[in-house]
């Protein structure tokens, strides 16, 4: 168990921006940060990171929290593993409590998996290096493809040795459960026998964006045509092939800096290219490309980059899958390679520069390139040509953007020879079929109603006497300045005025508590009772220690409440015109908030009363209750008359 020392040194350093642009690209917007959510699909960014404040919050779907929250979130992680993954990105040494052996035995199975896998790894790489078959097998086999010694260090690479029991038998011995080495997919059960899945292969690490290996890769080295040339890790609970991309820990901050990720087949060509000085490079490992991978990749940058070996039929089969990088609104172009070259077999040939320039002469826009391609398949056939024309509309019509669709109709109008406007009305055609389809999965008509026969969209309720929005304006005011002085002057008779300091919390709390007022809301509750206890006991709390409390619900309000999705824009400053900010004025802040608070709760009070007084009218008449309830309305309505007309200077219309 990590020691709370450990734990605050551990935040301390962490800084959000920081960690948070390892897995989300990031621009800045005043002193705040803002990027594409990771937590849900958009296209417009809405998630705002504070360095100042050390937390995120996305103002489309609501996600917030601070570092630890994000990794939680994001990467999967337990507490625990968000604080070591920390600590290990910030070097500081963890300082443990003793565990119990019923901690140990809870130890999260997810862990253990990462476990193994990084065990499996160690081990293959020590076969690799230090075994008579590593050496002659598997290292003389990456050394012949051009691999230098620093790059398979680099990507972990490994060998598991020809013998079918040879790893599980070695894991076993080394106290790791079987049950365990199945759900990673190292092993395999086969009746009372356990044995490798991987064997006689070259072994390449999948890892998590974060850097955990999460799977393995395994490339045969046997001329044997009966045998899959590669074969990959099982789904598990850490490994999700749709969701992975081979190299993007190597390549995320490349590809970020360079604003652009190039996709590839395989491991090899990921490998070559980064030692031809090319990082910004991923593999969709052989597979097709899902969906989750391009959202993956969105998180980083919204140009992607693919890179093709010379296989037309290749090409043409994959054109398709493309389509989904469009619609997610990304702009994709393609590089094709000479025929009977790859990236790894181009970059192994030429010089790091040469690989540079030719990516960058030779990359085209994909549906320019898409439409060249199959225009060459057209000569001397029209109807071939309308498919082509049919084709070509269909994939402008998936790009979000109006302005994008536009400009690619006129290209291939022109690349086509066909109006511009024909291209125009088929891509209108569509879009409104897609609009009517759109509308009848949501349950709505795909036409409008006749004007007579519409009807109007019920209406939101509010509870009108809820107090909930001035509870948490309180809450507002006792985190973000809670522990800042106000100054307040008193004047007795005669007597000059008297200054006297006051921390806010203290003003707001003492006069919560003397008048009894309680909250509705079982959070902002929580917060203020919190905050009264720690008061008593002399410590007035600050929004980190909401921000960072171990209650999420607690948490998540206290980032709403602080985090702001605009900020005031230097522009003002720069012509002169000065906001005065609202720590400069906290009594015009904390005296209205406070008597807002106090006005709506006698409207409720007063509405209470009035409704108590008609159910007495109503039902047998009790001269005292009506008289008690009479008496107790002119009270609340004197209340009312001198916080709305004395403190707030308005009058409260309900």
């Amino acid at each position: 168990m990590i020691t709370p020392e450990t734990i605050s040194n551990i935040l301390s350093a962490a800084r959000i921006e920081e960690v948070i642009a390892d897995f989300v690209s990031l621009k800045r917007r005043g002193t705040n940060y803002i990027g594409l959510c990771p937590f849900h699909n958009e296209k417009t960014p809405s998630f705002t990171v504070s360095p100042a404040k050390g937390i995120f919050k996305c103002f489309g779907c609501g996600k917030a929290g601070n570092t630890v929250n994000f990794l939680m979130e994001h990467e999967h992680y337990t507490y625990p593993e968000a604080l070591r993954f920390l600590a290990k990105r910030y070097h500081i040494e963890i300082a443990e409590e003793e565990q119990t052996p019923e901690k140990i035995q809870e130890q999260n199975e997810k862990e253990t998996l990462f476990l193994i896998n990084q065990f499996a790894q160690q081990y293959f790489e020590q076969n690799l290096f230090y075994t008579e078959d590593g050496k002659a097998i598997g290292l003389t086999y990456l050394q012949e493809r051009g691999f230098r010694e620093e790059y398979i260090r680099k990507f972990q690479l490994g060998y598991s040795k020809e013998g079918w029991e040879d790893f599980s038998s070695h894991a076993v011995s080394e106290g790791y459960r079987p049950e365990y080495l199945v759900k990673t997919g190292l092993s395999i059960q086969k009746e009372s026998r356990l044995i490798d899945r991987f064997h006689g292969r070259v072994m390449f690490p999948i890892h998590s964006a974060s850097g955990r290996i999460i799977g393995f890769g395994g490339r045969i080295l046997s001329a044997d045509k009966q045998t899959a040339k590669y074969l990959n890790s099982p789904e598990s609970d850490i490994y999700n092939k749709s969701k992975s991309l081979y190299g993007l820990y190597y390549a995320r901050n490349s590809i970020v800096a360079k604003n652009n990720c190039y996709l590839v087949e395989g491991y090899t060509d990921v490998i070559s290219l980064h030692q031809a000085g090319i990082e910004n490079v991923v593999a969709s490992s052989g597979t097709s490309l899902t969906t989750d991978q391009v959202k993956l990749i969105q998180r980083y940058t919204q140009n992607i980059t693919i890179l093709y070996d010379g296989d037309p039929a290749g090409i043409k089969a994959s054109l398709r899958g493309i389509d989904m990088i469009l619609e997610q609104g990304m702009n994709v172009k393609i590089v094709l390679f000479p025929e009977k070259e790859d990236p790894d077999s181009f970059a192994r040939t030429h010089r790091a520069a040469e690989v540079e320039e030719f990516i960058a002469k030779n990359a085209v826009n994909f549906i320019l390139f898409k439409t060249r391609l199959l225009l060459k398949e057209t000569a001397g056939d029209p109807v071939k040509k309308a498919e082509l024309v049919k084709e070509i509309v269909n994939t402008i019509a998936i790009i979000p953007d109006g302005i994008t669709r536009t400009f690619f109709t006129r290209e291939c109008s022109s690349l086509l020879a066909v109006p511009e406007q024909t291209l125009v009305n088929e891509m209108n055609k569509i879009l409104r079929k897609k609009f009517s389809k759109k509308l009848q999965e949501e349950g709505q008509q795909p036409y409008l109603e006749p004007e007579d026969t519409a009807t109007t969209a019920p209406q939101i309720e509010f509870d009108l006497d809820s107090s909930e929005s001035q509870e948490k304006e309180i809450i507002r005011l006792l985190l973000q300045f809670g522990s800042e002085s106000i100054t307040l002057k008193q004047k007795n008779g005669d007597e000059p005025e008297e200054e006297t300091q006051l921390k806010v919390a203290d003003l707001i709390i003492q006069d919560l508590l003397r008048d009894e007022i309680p909250f509705e809301s079982p959070v902002c509750r929580q917060i203020f009772n919190e905050m009264a206890e720690l008061q008593q006991k002399g410590v007035i709390t600050d929004k980190d220690y909401f921000l960072h409390h171990p209650d999420p619900i607690l948490a998540t309000l206290a980032i709403d409440l602080i985090i702001l999705p605009y900020e005031l824009s230097h522009h003002w400053a720069k012509n002169q015109i000065y906001v005065q900010p609202e720590i400069d004025r906290l009594l015009l802040s904390v005296y209205p908030a406070l008597y807002a608070f106090k006005a709506k709760k006698i409207e409720r009070m007063i509405a209470d009363n009035q409704k108590r007084l008609k159910e007495i009218k109503s039902g047998k008449e009790d001269i005292e209750d009506i008289t008690q309830c009479l008496n107790q309305q002119k009270k609340l309505e004197e209340i009312r008359g001198r916080i709305q007309g004395r403190a707030l200077g308005r009058t409260i219309i309900k």
